[in-house]
């Protein structure tokens, strides 16, 4: 969809605009579309007191029923209550590992649909599409598909070997894209799009509404001629922010952080590989961070054999540790680089093990005791970074002050990144639970509704998928149905109100025109 820079007047106003094109949008425009779940009549939820709720109105959709009633007791791994009911709606025992049926069914009713667009950089599915070159595979789990469309009948159709129910980041890149037009929601996305302004404006109607600028990248249709990034402005009544937070990593702030040697991107660690540029010989690697991504390096780094120091800040048996938080049967890497982390730790005034000298063997291969189960590895929980050095030595500090010098080939810091919402005052500060701290995932989500997903500082704005804490796609879709739910609440109260006013013009304009008899 082309998009243009021109000033608004009211055929123009859209009653949503959604920033952000990822997961969390594509599952948003899916229920702006029309997409309504309902209980089946055969639906059943092994949850007695969820289904017996789902049952009192059974004749009505999702969207039109009392989300905080239903969310009452429901309990999952999401500190945000509609996340958990929606989870536990369309993965019932999910963290079981159960393929258990929904007890839902869609119903594609055009007339609920609300009019909207969708802005994203590049094409549906967000930063998917930039992890495309990884050699890890993801779990698939049902966690990662959105509603209508099996991810495992999906896959199926695209490889008749489908594997330890696996996937890589591409295809589940794919299969974001796939939806989109599988589900008619093409027309309602502008891809190529930079925004870089959301800002209230005032109509001449005192009507306060969101405009938002940007630019959108077009091919040119001269022969040789370059795309062109072309300006556009499009006004709403409300804005969704579903960004993600990939945009800009996160950075420990400490001396020589940008020596050559320190990176702060898994793909860069990709690329050292695809290079040649580190192999078994090479120096040990440092992994600073305790999530999912400095899991995928370590696991990159010992597939290659090439020795890995891993340093975070956090006890391994911290129960905010996401390694705590992922069912096993489901992460079976994951676990092992638990058990890593778990089992050979670095002890306290212990000499460094220096890993380049350690056989490096697999744990089945391993019948020396005195070796460690995973040779090549060694954890430092609890430590910091506190420099860098041009020779390429880390400094890490534990706890009680004590520093450990490492030499290594390359550190990777891996702690998170930070959305970038350059395009609001401040950078969203104010719209965060403390004001005062740059806007982060996992320290200082937006301050939203936990049953609407609107800002608690801003009418008519609201956040979902990691804005709001949420980094499994299995919990964003939470986010969706909450602002569904109330965008569908404020057109039905649009509507209404549209039809009393007409009463009321009617029935001035009768008494104006009658005429009293004596």
């Amino acid at each position: 969809m082309e998009l243009y820079n021109k000033d608004t007047f009211s055929e123009d106003i859209l009653p949503v605009v959604i920033v952000g094109n990822g997961p969390s949008g594509i599952c948003l425009s899916y229920l702006l579309s029309g997409y309504t779940p309902y209980l089946s009549p055969n639906g059943f939820h092994p949850n007695p007191i969820l289904h017996n709720k789902l049952t009192e109105n059974a004749n009505l959709s999702l969207l039109d029923q009392d989300l905080e009633y239903l969310c009452e007791g429901v309990e999952g791994r999401s500190s945000n209550p509609v996340a958990v009911l929606f989870d536990a709606l369309l993965l019932p025992d999910g963290d079981f590992g159960v393929d258990c049926a929904s007890p839902l069914i869609w119903r594609h009713e055009p007339e609920r649909a609300t009019p909207h667009l969708v802005l994203g950089k590049g094409p549906p599915g967000g930063a998917w599409h930039a992890m495309e070159g990884s050699m890890l595979t993801l779990s698939l789990a049902n966690w990662m598909e959105l509603p209508g469309l099996k991810l495992k009948d999906w896959m199926r159709d695209k490889r008749k070997n489908l594997r330890n129910d696996r996937a890589t980041p591409a295809e589940i890149a794919s299969y974001y894209q796939h939806y989109v037009t599988k589900m008619g929601l093409e027309r309602s996305f502008a891809c190529g799009t930079t925004v870089t302004s959301v800002s209230r404006v005032s109509l001449e109607s005192d009507r306060s509404v969101w405009k938002i600028q940007g630019l959108q990248i077009r091919a040119n249709d001269g022969e040789g001629k370059e795309a062109m990034e072309v300006p556009f402005s499009v006004y709403a009544e409300n804005v969704v922010l579903a960004t993600g937070t990939h945009d800009i990593p996160a950075r420990l702030g400490v001396e020589g952080e940008n020596l050559p040697f320190v990176c702060h991107s898994f793909w860069e660690l990709e690329a050292a590989i695809s290079s040649g540029r580190l192999d078994r010989a090479s120096e040990p690697v440092l992994v600073v961070g305790a999530g999912l991504t400095a899991a995928d390096a370590v696991l990159a780094a010992h597939h290659l054999n090439t020795p890995v120091y891993h340093a975070f800040r956090r006890p391994v048996s911290d129960p905010a540790l996401i390694f705590n938080q992922l069912p096993k049967l489901l992460y079976p890497e994951y676990h092992k680089v638990h058990q890593m982390m778990s089992q050979q730790q670095h002890k306290v005034r212990e000499m460094v093990v220096n890993l380049s000298n350690q056989p490096i063997t697999s744990p089945a291969e391993n019948t020396n005791p005195c070796l460690p189960s995973y040779p090549g590895y060694l954890s430092y929980p609890k430590h910091r970074v506190v420099a860098f050095r041009p020779d390429g030595k880390c400094v890490l500090e534990d706890e009680g002050g004590l520093q450990t010098v490492l030499q290594v080939s390359m550190a990777l810091v891996l702690i998170g990144a930070h959305p970038n919402l350059s395009f609001l005052p401040e950078h969203g500060r104010p719209l965060g639970l403390d004001s005062e701290e740059p806007i982060s995932c996992r320290r200082n989500p937006l301050d939203v509704d936990p049953y609407t997903y609107e800002s608690v500082k801003e009418q008519g704005m609201y956040a979902m998928g990691p804005l709001v804490g949420e980094n499994f796609v299995r919990f964003l879709k939470g986010g969706a149905l909450a602002i569904a739910c109330d965008i569908a609440r404020k057109q039905s109260r649009k509507r209404h109100i549209a039809t009393e006013n007409c009463k009321t013009i009617s029935l001035n304009t009768q008494l104006t025109n009658c005429t009293l008899e004596a």
